[in-house]
């Protein structure tokens, strides 16, 4: 897979909210995937699903702890959506600026 594939695939991945839930406790520890399904009222099956997206997207490893294999979060590739984005900060904090000063001279229209 290429480095546009995977940032393809992180991106599919975080578009989802139970994937994006399942990092989010992933970041606080490993947990079996029983202990990831449990604030969730769906099936085991998928459960694994989401976990299989998230592998693919390398945002999570599995242990090798016999049955339990315990899923990991991985952040490197956030670090690499975070990379991403950050070309784009310097478009959004001018427009940003551009706006403020906008929203700024309506007001001191409408002051006087």
């Amino acid at each position: 897979m290429n480095d546009s594939q995977r940032l393809d695939a992180v991106f599919a991945a975080l578009a989802n909210p139970t994937r994006r839930a399942i990092l989010a406790r992933l970041a606080q520890g490993e947990a079996t995937v029983n202990m990831l399904a449990q604030p969730f009222e769906m099936s085991l099956p998928a459960i694994s699903k989401h976990i299989r997206v998230l592998e693919k997207a390398e945002l999570i490893t599995r242990g090798k702890d016999a049955q339990f294999r315990p899923c990991k979060l991985n952040a490197r590739p956030l670090e690499k959506v975070a990379h991403w984005a950050d070309r784009y900060r310097p478009i959004w904090e001018a427009r940003f600026d551009a706006m403020e000063r906008v929203i700024e001279a309506m007001k001191d229209s409408k002051d006087d």
